[in-house]
């Protein structure tokens, strides 16, 4: 069975190595910050981080049969403000006519710009690549389980939240864009400036020109990478917008990749989730959810069959103890559940002990 679990110090190395595929501004290929990301991830999940600029949660996917870290996500309870802006290019057209010519021409322009709200973000989602396409769609347990936990913590999150695309690499996970575009003006590789930018985007707001660009001064193959993924992050793209995330124009500075974004009240799998309270019983080829319990193991959660009888919540033991809730007192125990509606197997048998 696959759990979803908060990551402790313990899975660092592993965790870097995951990092080191991919160049997501919040999962850093540096151990310092890793280390430091785990450390204030720990420190909010147990509720001492009082400041909701630094709190942040990061999860790990755990494979128990074989004691293995293969995946990671994250969610950031707040990602700007007054002083720390989030940072984007806006695109944009310009029109251009000729009255003698009678003719004119519509340019895309980048201009960049700056956002203070104080929106939340979902990231940071790498699954080791030997479990890409896993019949257990684990790819799609760790990007929904972000939802489930926001749902269940409402209070601590922004009503706005974003989530940051990366757009499509080259073999040595470089980007065109970034070489024609990004480096003219900070004389950085992709790789150092996505890495610096972890540190601080003060360089980007100093050395990037605050006036609009032309994207048709681009090399075609760096102006098709705007607003792109990779082909790698379609499925996520689509899992986003299915939960009603959608594009306006913003990219990420380094790869152009799309900036999504939502209200977080709006999203189907938010507005779904509920606490509740799930007795054990024997649940055969049932409609699928996502369930999650804390105890003294902190919080635990996974997909699971489950059934609905007119006393409530009935799952699996496995899957109780798998989330640490296996010993279930009288009136059952205390769980977060969502129904997952892309399941279409039906109730078969239910039976309780």
């Amino acid at each position: 069975m696959f759990v979803i679990r908060p990551a402790i110090l313990d899975d660092l190395s592993t965790l870097l190595k995951l990092a080191k595929m991919v160049h997501f501004i919040n999962l850093p290929a540096d151990k310092d910050l890793l280390a430091a990301k785990i450390g204030r991830s720990r420190n909010s999940f147990s509720g001492d981080v009082e400041d909701i600029r630094q709190r942040e949660f990061m999860f790990v996917l755990e494979d128990r049969e074989a004691g293995e870290v293969i995946g990671t996500c994250s969610v950031l309870c707040c990602v700007s403000w007054d002083g720390h802006p989030h940072i984007y290019l806006k695109t944009g057209k310009r029109e251009f006519y000729s009255e003698d010519l009678r003719g004119g021409q519509v340019h895309t322009t980048l201009e960049i710009g700056t956002d203070t709200s104080g929106p939340s973000e979902v990231g940071g989602l790498i699954l080791a690549p030997g479990f890409r396409g896993h019949p257990e769609r684990l790819g799609s347990l760790l990007s929904l389980i972000r939802f489930h936990f926001i749902a269940l913590h409402r209070e601590m999150f922004a009503e706005r939240i974003l989530a940051e695309m990366m757009g499509p690499l080259t073999p040595d996970s470089g980007t065109l864009l970034w070489e024609y575009l990004g480096r003219r003006f900070i004389n950085l590789s992709y790789k150092e400036a996505d890495l610096f930018s972890s540190r601080s985007k003060e360089f980007l707001l100093s050395l990037w020109p605050k006036e609009q660009i032309f994207v048709s001064l681009l090399p075609p193959e760096a102006r098709a990478l705007i607003g792109r993924v990779g082909d790698e992050t379609e499925p996520a793209k689509r899992m986003l917008e299915k939960q009603g995330f959608k594009y306006h124009g913003h990219v990420d500075p380094f790869d152009g990749g799309p900036y999504l974004d939502a209200r977080v009240d709006d999203v189907p799998l938010v507005k779904s989730t509920i606490s509740t309270r799930a007795e054990v019983g024997t649940v055969e080829q049932g409609e699928e959810c996502l369930v999650s319990h804390k105890g003294r193991g902190g919080f635990r959660a996974t997909r699971s069959v489950y059934a609905m009888t007119p006393s409530g919540l009935v799952l699996p033991e496995a899957t109780l103890e798998a989330i640490g809730a296996g010993a279930v007192s009288k009136g059952g125990v205390s769980v977060g559940f969502t129904p997952l509606p892309e399941s279409k197997r039906k109730h078969r048998r239910v039976k309780k002990p």
